[in-house]
């Protein structure tokens, strides 16, 4: 099938390559130049395991092209992806102006030919229609463009522009496609889905995404191809964007309710550890996120719960749970600077090293993360900051970490240091040489932010060993 994807961000560069993966011809449309230049040269602009030798298998096979020409993308795809971003705005409000932008530009290039156009962004509930509202004054615009042009063009009468240079009303359908994918996981969660979701009211569009998808519902590429079929849900559009909302928050929410337990039993002796492995096995329950740390973060979670909560707000409701985990959250982010001052006791003149940057591993999106808050407070504390994170330290980003000294590797952090701290749960942490770095710290303190380490591996390296919740 023939598919354009609008946006190049995680969502649309995985979607675009992994749909020309398993066969579909896809183009890919971005407004940034440099970007695009790019990924023509088979380099992905994000880093995401597995997704640069897509990208290049792709290219390779002609199936992938990569342009900024909206028009030529429009004119390519029987379905259309909007994958722009919606980051949030200081209300909690999503930012829909990049959706505005594409839904006006594709109206503005559509014909006659039969489109679907699919909401691949996370946009605010009731965006289906608002999209189809915008496709259409970008189309009547276009028309507008065209008589005007043949008016200017030499005495036709207003019947004779009516009759010759009217466009014919586009045909289409509009749906809601939400993704699920997990940043450092998204190759994989593509190919191997928990569900797919479609939203619509067309019957004609529910086939084609389904034609689509077919690849992956059949597990063609997945890791396990024995396993049934992917579950599809097809539904109406409003609640398909609530399926994204209500799956995202309730996941953050999970993780709320264990950081709060762990509080507690850092409070009475017992240990988040063991109390999640008991809860969890529980099939009510479910042992996924319910690692107790640091709290969540990243371009997902916290914008869409903000997102959530002003909906709620828009129509009357007070959601007071998804509001008492944002708070949570925020708290438990700040949780090891309450540990760090227990142990050294004053920070104003001590050095403190994290390990990890990211707001999870396998990514190298600081969006939101939480070692952003911790850095903040520790030099506002007059505390000296440095890091080590495998992916920040070899690509020298530094957004947002201009107070940090960011190390090349684990032993120059550790040296100098009077404490370390576990922020991000890279594998790779787990196997470091912590006997020597103990050596050449001042003094051997590891606060484990995602009680991620081994416990006794590091008390035997020479380390005070704390962990979040652990009695």
């Amino acid at each position: 099938m023939r598919v354009c994807v609008i946006g190049t961000g995680y969502v649309g560069l995985v979607t675009g390559a992994c749909l020309a993966h398993v066969g579909h011809h896809v183009i890919c449309v971005d407004n940034n130049e440099e970007k695009v230049k790019l990924m023509q040269m088979g380099q992905s602009p994000i880093f995401e395991p597995g997704l640069s030798d897509i990208i290049k298998t792709a290219i390779e096979s002609e199936k992938i092209e990569f342009t900024t020409d909206l028009a030529g993308g429009v004119s390519h795809g029987q379905i259309l992806f909007i994958a722009v971003g919606t980051p949030a705005l200081p209300n909690g409000e999503s930012d829909t102006r990049y959706v505005e932008a594409v839904a006006r530009g594709i109206g503005a290039h559509l014909t006659s030919d039969y489109k679907v156009i699919v909401n691949k962004s996370t946009v605010p509930i009731g965006s289906g229609d608002w999209v189809r509202m915008l496709i259409m004054e970008g189309f009547a615009e276009q028309r507008a463009t065209v008589n005007a042009s043949v008016l200017a063009g030499g005495g036709a009468t207003e019947d004779l522009v009516t009759r010759k240079s009217s466009l014919p009303e586009p045909e289409f359908d509009v749906v809601s496609n939400p993704e699920f994918l997990r940043e450092g996981c998204a190759v994989y969660d593509t190919f191997n889905p928990d569900r797919i979701v479609l939203g619509s009211t067309g019957t004609k569009a529910i086939a084609l995404m389904q034609e689509l998808y077919a690849p992956i519902v059949d597990r063609r590429y997945a890791a396990d191809p024995a396993l049934p079929s992917v579950p599809v849900v097809v539904t109406d559009l409003s609640s398909a964007e609530m399926i994204k909302y209500a799956a995202n928050a309730f996941l953050a929410t999970k993780i709320s309710f264990i950081n709060e337990v762990a509080n507690i039993c850092d409070r009475v002796g017992a240990d988040v550890v063991e109390v999640a492995k008991g809860i969890g096995l529980d099939s009510r329950v479910g042992s996924k996120f319910l690692q107790a740390g640091i709290g969540w973060g990243g371009s997902c979670f916290p914008k869409d719960v903000s997102a959530l909560i002003h909906t709620a707000d828009d129509y009357g409701y007070e959601a007071q749970l998804l509001k008492a985990a944002v708070n949570v959250n925020q708290h438990q982010r700040v949780i090891v600077i309450e540990k760090l001052q227990q142990v050294l006791k004053i920070l104003k003149g001590k050095t403190v090293g994290l390990l990890g940057l990211t707001f999870k591993p396998d990514t190298d999106d600081l969006r939101d993360a939480p070692a952003l808050n911790i850095i903040e407070q520790l030099a506002r504390l007059g505390t000296k900051v440095k890091a080590y994170d495998p992916i920040v330290s070899q690509t020298g980003m530094r957004h947002g970490l201009s107070d940090v000294l960011v190390e090349t590797d684990p032993e120059r952090l550790a040296d100098g240091c009077d404490a370390l701290v576990l922020i991000t749960d890279w594998k790779q942490f787990r196997q470091l040489d912590y006997a020597k770095m103990a050596t050449l710290m001042h003094a051997p303190v590891m606060i484990d932010g995602r009680n991620f380490l081994d416990r006794k591996a590091l008390e035997q390296a020479g380390f005070r060993y704390v962990g979040v919740g652990r009695g």
